[in-house]
C-alpha cells in the first residue's frame, strides 16, 4: 500500500448487519476503481476520553457503534482517479442514497504512510487518531518506529502511521475538529492488526509498563487529544 483512504463513521447498532451488507456490496465497486484492499472495523472497546474520542469525533449517540475503516490503493493518483469514477458511477450515486447510517457526520481524508510494517489479516484492530503539529512530523516517524517494533516484539501482525494529505473540512464535522487541532497541526491516522483481542490486551498491559514505549523528552504531540479505540473487523478484503 501507498495510500490511504481513512474513515470514522458512527452507525446504529441494529444497523450492523445491514452496514456489513452495505460494505460488502460496494467492495467490488472500489476494487473496479483500483482499491487493493478495503477494511471496515465495529466498535469493541471504545473508551470515553477526557479531551476527545471516537464517538465524539462523529458525534455518536448512544444507539450508534463507531466504524473506523480504511480502503488502500497503490498510490494517490489511483485514489484520485476511483475518486472521479466514483463520483461519475451511477452504481455508486444509487447505493449511497440508501445508506445505513448518516453519512454528514463520517469523517474522511487521504493519507501517506510514515510507517507500515508488517502485513496479514487479524482478528482485532486498534484505530488511533492523532494531532501532531507539521514541524514535529520526523520526530513523530521516529517515536513511531520505536513504538512499531514493541508492537510486533508483543504480537502485532501489523502497524500502520499514517500522515494527512488531502483531509478535507467538514460541514458537521472532521479530522480536525475531532482532534481539536490547532494552527499548524496535521492528522495521524494509524492502525494495529492483532491476532485476537486476547493478545492485544496482554500486549498493551506490556506495552504500557515497558520503559522504552516512552518518549526521549516531552511527546511530539498533545497526548490529551489523542484518541483511540479497539475494533472487530466485520469486512477485510
Amino acid at each position: 500500500m501507498s495510500y490511504i483512504d481513512g474513515f470514522v463513521a458512527a452507525v446504529p447498532t441494529q444497523n450492523k448487519d445491514a452496514y456489513r451488507k452495505h460494505a460488502q456490496d460496494s467492495l467490488p465497486f472500489f476494487k473496479e476503481f483500483g482499491a487493493t484492499r478495503m477494511v471496515e472495523t465495529w466498535a469493541d472497546d471504545v473508551p470515553e476520553g477526557k479531551v476527545t474520542d471516537f464517538k465524539r469525533a462523529v458525534q455518536a449517540r448512544q444507539d450508534e457503534a463507531v466504524v473506523f475503516s480504511w480502503i488502500e490503493y497503490a498510490d494517490r493518483a489511483t485514489r484520485d482517479a476511483a475518486q472521479k469514477r466514483m463520483m461519475a458511477d451511477e452504481r455508486m450515486k444509487q447505493m449511497g442514497t440508501s445508506m445505513p447510517f448518516d453519512g454528514h457526520r463520517m469523517i474522511y481524508g487521504g493519507f501517506a504512510p510514515l510507517i507500515e510494517e508488517g502485513k496479514g489479516k487479524g482478528g482485532y484492530v486498534d484505530g488511533i487518531i492523532v494531532p501532531v503539529p507539521s514541524d514535529k512530523k520526523d520526530a513523530y516517524r521516529a517515536l513511531a518506529a520505536k513504538t512499531c517494533a514493541l508492537f510486533k516484539e508483543h504480537g502485532a501482525l501489523s502497524v500502520v502511521e499514517a500522515w494527512g494529505d488531502d483531509v478535507p473540512a467538514g460541514k458537521t464535522t472532521d479530522f480536525y475538529r475531532a482532534i481539536q487541532a490547532t494552527e499548524g497541526e496535521n492528522v495521524v491516522f494509524s492502525w494495529i492488526v492483532w491476532p485476537d483481542k486476547a493478545t492485544r490486551d496482554k500486549a498493551w498491559i506490556a506495552c504500557i509498563n515497558d520503559p522504552r514505549m516512552k518518549p526521549e523528552g516531552k511527546a511530539p504531540f498533545d497526548e490529551q487529544r489523542m484518541f483511540w479505540g479497539g475494533f472487530e473487523p466485520i469486512v477485510d478484503a
